[in-house]
């Protein structure tokens, strides 16, 4: 009988005293790289900024993950829009990651998060982040992917030998107010204009209709697809694998490792094979980031796995 129905109630549960799921056996000796991860900077709009980072290092020290490479979208919204970062905000903001990129070596590494409406910008601050270190070029919802603004920025990716992430929303049905917002399709038209230039497709569990991205880039094999997002559904990892195959696919966790840790949780129950696992948790992207980029993370000493109960 239902408690409601009998005037009882069930104690709330205290999630933080809650045991943690121990890690599946099959990925107890795996590392993870998450090739889609985000900081906070002291210009940034949340008073909070240091735990926030510090909490995201900590956790994925005990989840084993190696290398976090990171971006921070300009001054995420408090001085200029999150998805239309100002030149300014946006400089500040790269140089602030590749310092603490520095700061946290060989754990975390810098993309440079560029806005292609400012297209001269862009190109000078790729250039300069390139070569103080940055591995890859974010770019988010300031411009739909197919947009010609958005060429050059491939053509700099390609003579650099560096991935493109770009933030996609799955499906996208309509516009929404403060993006301009891409999804696969409008990706597919981009990768094949520039087929020597690698592509992250962002987060298939990021918003809309995940069951459409895959049929979308499936022609594309320049592109890859990051496993992160805000969504983990059964059936979401096993369709992507059918569709495009363990090699163009990348563990992922995006804003927080919550759903991260879910989806490493999940690789186990596809089906794939223990190379498949791999491929996806960390080798692929040893594959499509500049040759060394996690050599010195893979090769340090492995953190202290552990599940956490709030990463």
């Amino acid at each position: 009988m239902h408690a409601a129905r009998t005037g009882q109630h069930e104690p709330p549960v205290d999630w933080h005293d809650a045991t943690p799921a121990p890690w599946p056996d099959a990925l107890v000796d795996v590392p993870l790289i998450d090739p889609h991860a985000h900081f906070h900077s002291p210009l940034t709009n949340r008073g909070d900024w240091e735990r926030y980072n510090a909490s995201r290092l900590a956790a994925g020290a005990r989840m084993g993950v190696r290398c976090h490479v990171a971006s921070i979208l300009g001054s995420w919204g408090a001085t200029s829009p999150t998805y239309f970062a100002s030149p300014s905000d946006q400089t500040r903001a790269n140089d602030f990651m590749r310092d603490l990129a520095a700061a946290h070596a060989p754990t975390v590494r810098a993309y440079v998060a560029v806005n292609p409406n400012f297209p001269a910008h862009a190109l000078e601050e790729i250039e300069h982040g390139m070569r103080a270190g940055a591995v890859g070029i974010k770019l988010a919802a300031g411009r739909r992917a197919d947009d010609p603004l958005l060429d050059e920025i491939a053509r700099a990716a390609s003579d650099f030998g560096v991935p493109v992430l770009q933030h996609i929303w799955q499906h996208r049905r309509r516009d929404w107010p403060g993006q301009d917002a891409s999804d696969g399709v409008e990706l597919a038209r981009l990768a094949a204009r520039h087929p020597r230039t690698t592509f992250i497709l962002a987060h298939i569990g990021g918003g809309g209709d995940w069951a459409h991205t895959s049929p979308a880039v499936v022609e594309c094999p320049n592109i890859v697809m990051d496993l992160s997002g805000s969504g983990i559904d059964r059936g979401m990892i096993d369709e992507a694998l059918q569709w495009v195959g363990a090699a163009r696919l990348l563990w992922a966790a995006d804003l927080t490792l919550c759903t991260g840790l879910t989806k490493a949780r999940a690789l186990v129950h596809t089906g794939a094979s223990a190379d498949d696992i791999a491929a996806m948790a960390w080798r692929n992207a040893v594959r499509i980031f500049p040759p060394g980029t996690f050599d010195a993370s893979l090769h340090a000493p492995p953190p202290k796995r552990a599940a956490p109960e709030d990463a």
